[in-house]
């Protein structure tokens, strides 16, 4: 699929701001990102509609579009589904493994311990996530999936990043042992402990 200007419009803004780089209340305006990106702004509107059905951008009256305040109880709720949605993902990718597929896990998990600093980890730590549930090929299941980890990593970022140090990480390569063996029980279990030690 070929990506469109409302693509990248709303891959950069989004990346701002799970960063922090564009700060909670801050006004997203639509002429300045037109500008930003020479385009006009329909795909800027498309792309500020996308963020708001994310929440990471609210339409307040009389202010315009603007990035949501980082809410404490949203984290609980992220954890919450994820611990349920990616166990689910990761039993259907477990029975439709192919070799190919396990070598995208590995090397996604390799990739991730390699990372020297905390964006490079975020990003490839969603690589690795999504790798190993890929296989289960449910779009809408996925997409879900997709959308809480924006929202994991806003908040990662948020509370982590001055404290980030590099580490291997032994719950993903445990996790793509037992996928090696099918032990689907194993690496679902080890997944949900991965999931809500993030809380």
């Amino acid at each position: 699929m070929t990506a469109t200007i409302a693509d990248s419009i709303f891959d950069t803004l989004s990346q701002r701001i799970v960063t922090g780089d564009l700060p909670p209340g801050e006004k997203l305006r639509q002429d300045h990102i037109a500008r930003a990106f020479d385009t006009s702004h329909v795909p800027v509107r498309e792309a500020l509609l996308r963020l708001e059905a994310r929440g990471l951008a609210r339409s307040e009256p009389r202010r315009g579009m603007r990035v949501t305040a980082l809410d404490p109880a949203e984290v609980r709720e992220v954890i919450e589904m994820r611990a349920v949605l990616e166990p689910l993902a990761l039993r259907h990718a477990i029975q439709n493994l192919t070799p190919s597929a396990l070598k995208r896990a590995d090397d996604a998990r390799i990739a991730c311990d390699e990372a020297t600093d905390m964006p490079t980890w975020e990003t490839r730590n969603r690589i690795f996530h999504r790798a190993i549930l890929t296989p289960c090929a449910r779009p809408r299941l996925l997409h879900a999936i997709d959308d809480l980890h924006i929202a994991s990593a806003r908040h990662l970022f948020a509370h982590w990043s001055k404290r980030w140090t590099h580490r291997v990480d032994a719950d993903h390569a445990a996790i793509v042992q037992a996928m090696k063996r099918r032990d689907t029980e194993t690496a679902t279990s080890i997944l949900v402990r991965h999931i809500r030690r993030a809380s």
